[in-house]
């Protein structure tokens, strides 16, 4: 009944506009009150990965509570860890409004808003205040628009978080900052890599712990993109990939004047597209590192399909938007009924079961 209430109460957001309904979202979660009853933990679901204990393998990705305002009250309905971001250590307004559009019929969201967000400082001192609170959460970093020396940007999020990220994911892949994605490119990922990992190796020394760190890529990215990001990962000692961003492709769309709107699209009809890129990738890179498996993930049988492709954990967003709060929990219960029908001891089992099958899909 509470799910169904959740529901009814987030598709009444439709009313607003989309920027709009996503801030009262978030006004709604500070209260503290939890609009679901998170599942009752599946020992079959939790798994170590990157060195970190995951109980459930699905997580919230960044782009939603982008200034760290709540991660807690995520965790609360059944995620079993969320990432908050993206920062940058300069406050920015991001892109002009409107920046946020649905497209109903295709139960996909274009978004344009160019790292908006209050700056490391503001974000720092929320996440110091939920130090000694349990689960997992991720820091990812970017840059400003107008920085003069991105990689340096990256270097002092490494620095600024490091006390408080259970992880990091170091944000390459979005589209609405001109000349980000470029960071892809070989040479400029090599140098980049090498910068983040010192900076993180300084900081372990101090701490006395080693906080992994994820790169997050395109689904847009060729082939021999992929063979880049690959070579350098391995070549770098990197802890893990997160597959993928949004697209700048509208194939397939039913909804042909909002897909005219520039900026990234997620959603339901980036599934397919991103989980032929995870399965490319995990291929390459082999079983050892870890992939979290992002795009379209809307139900159980979704986010089983991406563990099915090469992923370890998922992470969900964009249909949330559509589902309603209740999805993490939804999800959750789904992957242990699956698990009942396929016999499977661990989620663990079942990674990697179909990775030929995606890798061979066309993107």
């Amino acid at each position: 009944m509470i799910g169904r209430l959740a529901g009814i109460a987030s598709r009444s957001l439709f009313v607003f506009d989309p920027e709009t309904a996503h801030n009262l979202s978030i006004t709604a979660l500070k209260t503290g009150i939890s609009p679901v009853c998170p599942p009752k933990p599946d020992p079959r679901l939790a798994q170590t990965v990157a060195g970190i204990r995951f109980a459930n393998p699905v997580g919230l990705a960044a782009g939603y509570d982008k200034n760290a305002e709540v991660p807690d009250a995520m965790l609360k309905i059944g995620f079993g860890f969320t990432e908050v971001g993206t920062l940058t250590p300069k406050p920015q307004a991001g892109n002009d409004k409107p920046r946020l559009f649905r497209l109903v019929e295709d139960r996909a969201v274009i978004n344009r808003f160019g790292f908006n967000n209050e700056g490391h400082e503001a974000a720092f001192r929320r996440l110091t205040a939920r130090r000694s609170a349990a689960g997992i959460v991720g820091v990812n970093i970017g840059a400003n628009k107008d920085s003069a020396d991105r990689i340096a940007d990256y270097v002092l999020g490494i620095h600024r978080f490091y006390s408080v990220a259970t992880y990091f994911t170091v944000n390459i892949s979005s589209p609405n900052t001109p000349g980000l994605r470029d960071l892809q490119a070989r040479e400029s990922l090599a140098a980049l890599l090498s910068a983040v990992l010192a900076a993180r190796d300084e900081e372990a020394g101090r701490a006395g712990k080693l906080v992994p760190i994820f790169l997050k890529i395109a689904p847009d990215l060729t082939e021999e993109g992929l063979d880049d990001v690959a070579a350098e990962a391995l070549a770098h000692d990197l802890d893990g990939l997160i597959v993928s961003n949004t697209t700048l492709s509208r194939e397939g769309l039913k909804d042909q004047v909002t897909a005219k709107q520039a900026g990234g699209m997620s959603g339901a009809p980036l599934f397919a597209k991103s989980t032929a890129v995870l399965a490319r990738m995990r291929k390459r890179v082999g079983s050892a590192l870890p992939i979290i498996g992002v795009g379209g993930v809307g139900s159980a049988e979704d986010a089983l399909e991406k563990i099915r492709a090469g992923a370890d954990l998922v992470q969900v967003y964009s249909c949330m938007v559509y589902e309603g709060p209740a999805l993490p929990g939804d999800i959750n219960r789904g992957l242990s009924k699956l698990l009942d029908r396929a016999g499977a001891a661990s989620i663990r089992d079942l990674r990697d079961t179909r990775v030929d099958h995606w890798a061979a899909q066309a993107l």
